[in-house]
């Protein structure tokens, strides 16, 4: 269908952006490793993985890795199946290109979790981790998340005065991200301005 190929470009152009970053991430940085960005201290590149949701989030053992992995598989198709759907009735751009942003968002994280296991050996404190190594490091639908982007834009001392925090550090934004959360973030935004306009110009035209 010609109306789903530029959705399906931008899919595969995240896609491929999102894989690039983490295996390049996961094969020249160690574990911890952190870059200042043109030596900013509020854009830094910071490796970490993590074993469930988006921005570190966890999800129990192994039993609530799978799990999670396969109700990632289960969303992500039925995004997909809702945005084809929505493109065959000529639905808004802005609201197609929100459910690919998602889409593409989950599928780059579901790579990782269920090949960078069996692709690449352990990333470690010491050492980057080898892609295509001989031996993966976890089994298949084992793997771990990578996230690598850190924007501390407040990292401060909270004035004595203030109850309870007062004297501790403050740190905004704390959380560590990839590419394709960014992705996720940006489609939900979208959709939500899309759905807060739609609700505005409706009751406007009630009210006229």
């Amino acid at each position: 269908m010609k109306d789903l190929k530029k959705p399906l470009l931008l899919i595969i152009i995240i896609l491929i952006i999102d894989q690039a970053i983490k295996i390049y991430i996961k094969t020249h940085f160690a574990i911890g490793d952190d870059v200042k960005v043109f030596g900013l201290d509020w854009f830094r590149i910071h490796f970490l993985e993590n074993k469930g949701m988006a921005f570190g989030v966890n999800f129990g053992d192994k039993g609530g890795k799978i799990l999670l992995t396969f109700l990632r598989i289960i969303l992500s198709s039925l995004i997909f199946i809702y945005m084809y759907k929505i493109i065959k009735k000529k639905e808004r751009k802005i609201i197609i290109y929100s459910f690919a942003l998602i889409f593409a968002g989950a599928i780059g994280n579901i790579i990782d979790s269920v090949f960078y296991g069996v692709i690449f050996n352990e990333s470690t404190i010491f050492a980057p981790a080898t892609l295509f190594a001989s031996k993966g490091y976890a089994p298949l639908f084992f793997g771990r998340v990578v996230d690598m982007f850190y924007f501390p834009l407040i990292d401060t001392i909270l004035p004595e005065w203030i109850p309870i925090w007062g004297g501790e550090n403050f740190r905004f934004f704390n959380a560590i991200f990839n590419f394709a959360d960014a992705c996720i973030c940006v489609g939900v935004f979208m959709l939500l301005i899309s759905i807060l306009m739609t609700n505005k110009n409706n009751m406007e035209t009630k009210s006229v």
